[in-house]
C-alpha cells in the first residue's frame, strides 16, 4: 500500500477522536470553563499537525497521479507508434491522412500521408465502399486482417501472414482418399484369353502406377477392377488443375490396343475422419458411375459435387438381367401399393409422357389403379396432339389428372413413380414428393448432385436412348394380364423417336430391340409422325432464331433470340437440334428469353463435346449430347457471356476429342 494511503488510514480515526473530545469539552464547559479553555489549547497543536500532514499528503497524491498519467500517456504513444499493428486514417476522397510507422514500414516507404488508396492499396477500396467490418486482404505479398471503422474513417491492420500460411499448410496436408474403378473391365476381359487379359492388366497397372509415382500418391489394387489411392489435398489440387488427365491417358492408351477401357474415380476430401472420407469417396464413385463413367467426381462436405472428364459417350453396359431384376422389384412395390401415380418433369416432352403411359400400363398389368400427373397448361403441341388422341380412348384419357387431384387421392400406401428426371426441382409438382414416401425413379439422364431423397428403387441408365426405352424393357417382364394397345405402344415409340432424333443419336442395339417390340405390339409410325408435325409459324420462328447463329471456338455454334422476343423451351430445343444437322457443327447452343425473368438455353452435341458438363456449370443438366438450363433475372447479353465462360471452363486444361 502506498505511504499516503497508510497515513490516510490513520488520520480518519484521529479526526473521529477529536470530534468526541470536542463534544466532551462542550459538556465540561457547563461546569468549569478554565479546564475547557485549557483543553482547547491542547487540541490546537495536534490539529495544526494534522493540517500540515494533510496538505503534504495531497501534494503526494497529485504528484503520483501526474506521474501515472504521464506514464499511461507515454505507454499509449509507444503502443500507437511501436506495436506491430497498422493504423490508418483516411478522408472521404480515400486519401491517407495519417499512419503509424509500422504500417508505413509494411509498404517499404517512409510515409504514406497524402497518398491515394487507389495508388497505394486499391484492394481496400471495395472494403471501404461496402462498409465491410473485417476482411483479409493481401498487401505487398503479406496477408492482413483489416478492421474497418466507417464512422472514424479508421483502418486497423493485423498481420496474419504466418497464421494463413499455417492454415494453408494444414489444409494441404489433410488426407484425401480416392477409389478408382475400371468401368468395363469385366465385360472387356470376359472373352479374352489369359495372355490378352494379362497384357491389358499390365498396361492399366503400369499407367496407374506411373501416374501415382509422378504425383506422390499411394496406390493399392484391392480387386480386379478397383484401386484405392491415398494422397493429401495439395496433390488433389494439382490433379484438379490437370482435370484428372489420367482419365484421358487410360482411355487413349487402351484404345491403341483396340480395347475401350475407361476409369471412374470417386474422391473423398475435406474432412479429417477417415471413415467419413471413405464414405464420401464411395458416394462420389457412385455418382460418377451413375453418370456413365469415364469421369472423376468429388463430393464436398457442403453437398456440392465437382465433376471432371465425362467427355466421351458412355459405353452401353446394362444387361437384360438388370432390366428383369428391376422389373420384378417394381412389380413387388406396385403390389404393396393401393395405387400408382406417375409424374414426369415440367413442360413434359414425348419421352416423359410416353414413359408415364408405359408405367401406367405396368400398374394395370399388376391390377392397380394408375394415374398420370399432367399440367395441361405446360404441354407442347406434340404432347397436346397425343392427349387429344387419347380422348378417343376413354380409359387412357381418364388416367390423366392434375397435380391438385393427385394431392387429393394420394395416401400413405400410394407409389409415386418419377420418370425422365431425377431432380426434385424439375418434377411437375414437388409437393407430391413430400406427401408420398414411396418413390421410384426411372431416368436415362446422367445423375446430377440434385437428387430425389430416399427413393425405394432407382433405375438410372445413362446408356439408354430414352426413358421410354427403359420402360419398354420393363414392360416385357411384367405379367401378361393385358395386351399393350396401339396408342400406348405408339406413345412409347414416339418418346424413343424424339429423344434419338429418329434413331440418329444415342442409339444402341437395345434401342432397336425396344422399337421392334413396340412395333410388334401395334405401334403406328404414321401416327407418330402426326404427333410430331409442326405448323408453318413455328418453323418460321425457328428459322429466324437459327439465322442469328455465330461460331465460338471451332465447331461450336451459338444462336440467340432478340431481347424483346419470347420463345418456348420446345422451340429453343428444336433450333438447337436443327443447328446440329449443319455442316461443321459439333455442338450447338441456343439461348432465348422464355418470359420476363427466365433465359432458356438448350445445348446439343454429336458426342465429342459433353454439353451436360457445360450446362451443369450454369446450374442445369441433362445428357452428354442433350442438355439445358434456365437462368433467372439476367439479360441475354449476360447469359451469353456466362455461356461462353462455361464453354471456356470445359475446354480449359483439356482437349476437344
Amino acid at each position: 500500500m502506498p505511504a499516503y494511503l497508510e497515513k490516510r488510514s490513520i488520520r480518519y480515526p484521529f479526526y473521529g477522536l477529536m470530534g468526541v473530545t470536542l463534544v466532551l469539552l462542550g459538556v465540561l464547559s457547563l461546569y468549569n470553563w478554565i479546564i475547557t479553555v485549557a483543553g482547547l489549547l491542547l487540541m490546537i497543536l495536534p490539529i495544526y499537525y494534522m493540517v500540515i500532514l494533510d496538505n503534504k499528503q495531497r501534494e503526494e497524491v497529485e504528484e503520483y497521479i501526474s506521474t501515472l498519467s504521464y506514464r499511461v500517456k507515454r505507454v499509449g504513444e509507444e503502443a500507437l507508434m511501436g506495436m506491430p499493428i497498422g493504423i490508418m486514417l483516411i478522408n472521404d476522397e480515400y486519401y491517407i491522412q495519417w499512419t503509424n510507422p509500422f504500417l508505413a514500414s509494411c509498404f517499404d516507404e517512409d510515409t504514406l500521408v497524402g497518398r491515394s488508396l487507389y495508388d497505394v492499396a486499391d484492394a481496400l477500396i471495395p472494403l471501404i465502399k461496402q462498409e465491410v467490418e473485417t476482411e483479409i486482404i493481401t498487401l505487398h505479398d503479406r496477408k492482413f486482417r483489416v478492421i474497418h471503422k466507417p464512422e472514424e474513417r479508421l483502418l486497423y491492420f493485423f498481420d496474419v501472414t504466418e497464421q494463413t500460411e499455417i492454415e494453408k499448410l494444414y489444409r494441404e496436408e489433410r488426407t484425401a482418399i480416392a477409389i478408382i474403378f475400371l468401368d468395363n473391365y469385366d465385360e472387356l476381359t470376359q472373352g479374352m484369353d489369359d495372355q490378352m487379359r494379362s497384357s491389358i492388366n499390365n498396361l492399366v497397372t503400369s499407367i496407374l502406377n506411373k501416374w501415382a509415382q509422378d504425383n506422390g500418391i499411394f496406390l493399392k489394387r484391392i480387386s480386379s477392377e478397383r484401386f484405392i489411392a491415398v494422397f493429401n489435398e495439395h496433390i488433389l489440387q494439382l490433379l484438379e488443375k490437370a482435370k484428372f488427365s489420367i482419365l484421358d491417358e487410360v482411355r487413349e492408351q487402351t484404345s491403341k490396343q483396340n480395347v475401350s477401357l475407361t476409369l471412374s474415380i470417386g474422391v473423398g476430401a475435406g474432412v479429417s475422419s477417415l471413415p467419413e472420407l471413405g464414405t464420401l469417396a464411395q458416394s462420389s464413385l457412385d455418382l460418377a458411375l451413375g453418370r456413365g463413367g469415364d469421369q472423376a467426381a468429388m463430393k464436398q462436405t457442403s453437398g456440392k459435387v465437382k465433376f471432371y472428364g465425362g467427355k466421351t459417350n458412355p459405353i452401353e453396359k446394362r444387361t437384360r438381367v438388370r432390366a428383369r431384376v428391376i422389373s420384378h422389384a417394381l412389380k413387388e412395390l406396385i403390389a404393396e401399393s393401393d395405387k400408382v401415380i406417375v409424374m414426369g418433369h415440367k413442360n413434359p416432352d414425348m419421352d416423359a409422357i410416353g414413359s408415364a403411359i408405359g408405367i401406367n400400363k405396368v400398374a394395370q398389368m399388376n391390377q392397380r389403379e394408375g394415374y398420370i400427373v399432367v399440367n395441361f397448361q405446360e404441354i407442347d403441341t406434340g404432347v397436346k396432339r397425343l392427349v387429344e388422341e387419347t380422348q378417343q380412348h376413354g380409359e387412357l384419357y381418364s388416367r390423366f389428372i392434375s397435380p391438385e387431384e393427385a394431392m387429393e387421392i394420394a395416401t400413405e400406401d400410394t407409389l409415386l413413380v418419377i420418370v425422365d428426371t431425377h431432380k426434385p426441382s424439375m418434377v411437375i409438382d414437388e409437393r407430391l414428393l413430400y406427401k408420398i414416401d414411396n418413390v421410384v425413379v426411372i431416368d436415362h439422364h446422367r445423375r446430377g448432385e440434385d437428387f430425389i431423397k430416399n427413393p425405394l428403387l432407382v433405375y438410372m441408365e445413362p446408356y439408354a436412348s430414352s426413358t421410354a426405352e427403359l420402360v419398354t424393357e420393363l414392360l416385357e417382364y411384367q405379367p401378361k394380364r393385358g395386351k399393350i394397345d396401339m396408342l400406348e405402344a405408339t406413345a412409347l415409340l414416339a418418346g424413343i423417336i424424339v429423344d434419338t432424333k429418329s434413331f440418329t443419336l444415342r442409339t444402341g442395339s437395345r434401342t432397336f430391340d425396344a422399337a421392334s417390340y413396340l412395333r410388334a405390339q401395334g405401334a403406328d409410325t404414321v401416327l407418330v409422325q402426326k404427333f410430331l408435325k409442326e405448323d408453318v409459324e413455328t418453323y418460321i420462328k425457328r428459322s429466324k432464331l437459327i439465322e442469328s447463329v455465330s461460331f465460338y471456338r471451332e465447331g461450336l455454334a451459338i444462336a440467340r433470340g432478340e431481347d424483346n422476343q419470347i420463345h418456348d423451351q420446345v422451340l429453343i430445343a428444336q433450333a438447337a437440334d436443327t443447328l446440329l444437322t449443319m455442316d461443321g457443327v459439333l455442338a450447338s447452343f441456343v439461348l432465348s428469353r422464355r418470359n420476363d425473368d427466365i433465359i432458356g438455353i438448350s445445348a446439343r452435341s454429336l458426342g465429342s463435346v459433353n454439353v451436360q458438363v457445360i450446362m451443369e456449370n450454369l446450374h442445369g443438366g441433362g445428357h452428354l449430347t442433350n442438355a439445358a438450363t434456365q437462368l433467372e433475372n439476367i439479360s441475354l447479353n449476360d447469359a451469353e457471356i456466362l455461356l461462353k465462360q462455361a464453354i471456356d471452363e470445359y475446354f480449359e486444361g483439356g482437349k476437344k476429342e
